[in-house]
């Protein structure tokens, strides 16, 4: 259980970089920095390009890692002490620097937090695979983790407003929104780097050492091809294991997908807030009713998967998602509250859009272990992190391209602005018919994911 809880604790860093900058960023840029809707789209992009360029690297480099020592813990240390640091300079930039020192100062913070993330994440999310090789006990170690993810979606997307406006000055309130929010995601990547080492032993297990020498030779010998691999090579392997495995890129294919639906629909939580409820603070609401109902369902989508398939339960909380999501559409012509009663649906099936492709994960690569060999759990979440990225990068950057084509007007903190009606029907649009038309392409690739419960063998070792 001290394992669980522990890796559980490391969501609450991952659930606030991937929340607050999604949230946030862009608003930060056009309404507070004055910076044009397309080139704060650019900017949000930029810095998720970089994490797809790197994400490979460290993937390779954390199974390197792992090969020499047993542990994938020093990658997931730098991460953690270094991303609050980039994190509260992203929100330290003063308007009066101007709209082109501003997102030039924007763009790089975000750069260093995001190769902080990605140092902690990529290992992070390899962990799984190597803390249990049980089907239904991964299930309940991600589910666990998805409720602390919710919770701690809940408590940046409603708290990170609520620090914004509690000096009274937008300028000093998203410094402390920064400065707390980031110390807040490194303690808990932090507490989550212990996880590593339970999982190193649960990997020195005798059936695991065994595996391995079937498979992969001498571990000696592993850690010399590893090392070997030049550059390029590195990033061969990831695309090979991505070649190789259908069932990865049915999955890979899939996230990706709602990636970009649920990250559309982030980027524009704040614009519905603002210019279609009429309320900067009503952001708040929309998360708490995303994330409360979400909190309630993660149990249920564990208990549900575990009765009918993890595939099976996931395809359920896709399309419950796509109604919830088309059902906003309306608002384009009759706004109101009655959105919060949509998100509210949206969340108890985000909740499984959440856990369950995180369990599928564990058992693609489990499933590649008995082909090729252990010991590439790093190259697998590698491509997997930069494909995620890909996903809620480009959800910021449809946001922005459609703002920007529809005439939205960015202004500087204080300034009073009417947007042109043609922008107010975008913004409910990238938060709606766009995002449950993307979570309907998504069922193409899932459809061909195979993997069964009957394809694996429960083991004994679990998490303590």
């Amino acid at each position: 259980m001290p394992t669980i809880a522990n890796y559980a604790v490391g969501s609450l860093g991952t659930g606030g970089y991937a929340t607050l900058p999604g949230l946030v960023l862009t608003y930060f840029l056009t309404d507070n920095l004055g910076v044009a809707a397309l080139a704060a789209g650019l900017i949000v992009t930029a810095a998720k390009v970089w994490d797809v360029v790197i994400d490979p690297l460290i993937g390779a480099a954390s199974d390197r890692q792992f090969a020499r020592t047993g542990s994938r813990r020093g990658f997931m240390l730098i991460g953690a002490f270094t991303l609050p640091l980039f994190f509260a300079l992203t929100f330290a930039v003063p308007p009066a620097w101007g709209p082109v020192a501003g997102a030039v100062c924007v763009l790089l913070a975000f750069l260093g937090t995001a190769t902080s993330f990605s140092l902690f994440q990529v290992p992070y999310v390899a962990l799984p695979a190597e803390l249990t090789r049980s089907y239904d006990e991964r299930t309940r170690l991600l589910g666990w983790r998805v409720v602390v993810l919710t919770a701690a979606i809940l408590l940046f997307g409603a708290g990170g407003p609520m620090l914004r406006r509690a000096t009274g000055d937008q300028v000093s309130g998203y410094l402390l929104m920064g400065i707390v929010a980031g110390v807040v995601i490194g303690i808990g990547m932090l507490i989550a780097t212990r996880t590593a080492d339970a999982a190193a032993s649960a990997s020195l297990t005798p059936a695991r050492l065994h595996s391995a020498d079937e498979s992969a030779g001498n571990p000696r010998d592993l850690v010399r091809t590893m090392q070997s691999r030049g550059l390029r090579d590195q990033y061969l392997t990831g695309f090979r294991a991505l070649r190789r495995s259908l069932p990865f890129r049915a999955l890979l294919g899939t996230f990706l997908l709602q990636a970009l639906a649920t990250g559309t629909m982030l980027a524009g939580a704040q614009y519905v807030a603002t210019w279609v409820l009429r309320d900067e603070a009503a952001v708040e609401l929309l998360f708490i009713a995303l994330v409360a109902p979400a909190l309630l369902a993660t149990p249920g989508w564990t208990a549900i998967a575990h009765r009918i398939g993890k595939e099976r339960a996931f395809l359920g909380a896709t399309i419950l998602y796509l109604v919830a999501a088309a059902s906003i559409t309306a608002a384009v012509w009759t706004p109101g509250t009655w959105i919060y009663a949509s998100v509210a649906l949206a969340g108890i099936a985000y909740a499984g859009l959440q856990s369950l492709p995180m369990a599928m994960l564990p058992d693609v690569i489990s499933h590649d272990e008995h082909t090729t060999g252990p010991g590439q759990a790093g190259t697998f979440t590698g491509i997997w992190t930069a494909g995620e990225t890909v996903g809620f990068a480009l959800g910021a950057t449809v946001v922005a391209l459609m703002l920007a084509a529809t005439g939205y007007l960015s202004s500087i903190a204080g300034e009073n602005t009417v947007q042109p009606e043609a922008a107010v029907t975008a913004i409910v649009l990238s938060f709606s018919i766009l995002p449950a038309a993307l979570m309907a392409v998504s069922l193409i690739p899932l459809a061909r994911y195979r993997l069964r419960r009957s394809d694996f063998q429960s083991a004994p070792v679990a998490p303590a």
